[in-house]
């Protein structure tokens, strides 16, 4: 798919599509790209068609959580030498296609608002050849991340137990709500020692936003923490796929099954 950048850029609220996901925190370190990851096998293996967008433009690691070095990605892309589908790549053992970033790279990291656009854009078009689009955002609140996360119909926010990761996940709750009032934003409480520990992180977080932004997030869902987890990601392999019976992998899956209907 070629993005025509002739293309007069879109008002915002119209480069936005239902079936995009976007799986954000406000802090790193909790577990989005592994999320993201296991996220997209899982609903591969629901028979879901799944585009993973690698949204953490200067930071990203989905292709190399994966072992894969694509012949392409998001560079090209932004610097005009190829086309936005021209970029995807299929990750055959996981059923679902990827469109991976560059790790390191500074200038993917400061992109401008229109180039920004340019790859909302792509992804409301791409949207249109599967079920679900999913982005991993960057951590933090910066212009692209919130631009990014503006173009989905839902907002999965992952968080942990850490009072930071519970203060950051508040602020992208209260951003995002400010940015796009009608997303179905959600949380999920990646590592927790129990469900019962995990359901106290959503309570904290949902009551805090109750009160004083006036909205309840729903809970997506609780994945525990799983020693198989970091197996998995030393493998450079998906934990659907290396493990997928472990408990983590299980929680992910019902999770995507709440997103599959």
């Amino acid at each position: 798919m070629n993005v025509d950048r002739s293309v007069h850029i879109h008002p915002a609220a119209k480069l936005r599509a239902r079936n995009v996901v976007a799986i954000a925190s406000g802090k790193g370190g909790v577990g989005k790209t592994w999320f993201s990851i296991t996220l997209a096998g899982a609903l591969a293996r629901r028979g879901r068609r799944v585009l993973l967008f690698d949204g953490d433009l200067g930071l990203a690691n989905v292709d190399v959580q994966l072992g894969l070095t694509p012949p392409s990605d998001l560079a090209g892309v932004v610097t005009g030498r190829i086309g936005f589908a021209e970029a995807i790549s299929s990750y055959e053992a996981g059923g679902f296609d990827i469109l991976p970033g560059r790790s390191g790279s500074g200038s993917l990291g400061r992109l401008p608002a229109e180039r920004v656009a340019m790859l909302r854009l792509g992804i409301v078009q791409a949207a249109r050849q599967y079920d679900t689009v999913l982005i991993d955002l960057a951590a933090g609140l910066d212009q692209s991340v919130r631009a990014l996360a503006a173009t989905a119909g839902t907002a999965l926010v992952v968080t942990t137990d850490e009072p930071t990761s519970i203060t950051d996940a508040y602020a992208f709750v209260k951003a995002m709500l400010r940015d796009n009032p009608e997303a179905d934003q959600r949380i999920v409480v990646n590592m927790a020692d129990s469900q019962a520990g995990g359901f106290r992180t959503y309570e904290t977080l949902r009551n805090a936003a109750q009160n004083f932004l006036g909205v309840a997030p729903k809970l997506a869902g609780i994945v525990r923490r799983d020693k198989l987890v970091r197996e998995a990601i030393r493998r450079q392999t998906p934990l659907t796929i290396r493990h997928p019976n472990a408990p983590a992998a299980m929680d992910v899956d019902k999770i995507a099954g709440d997103l599959a209907i």
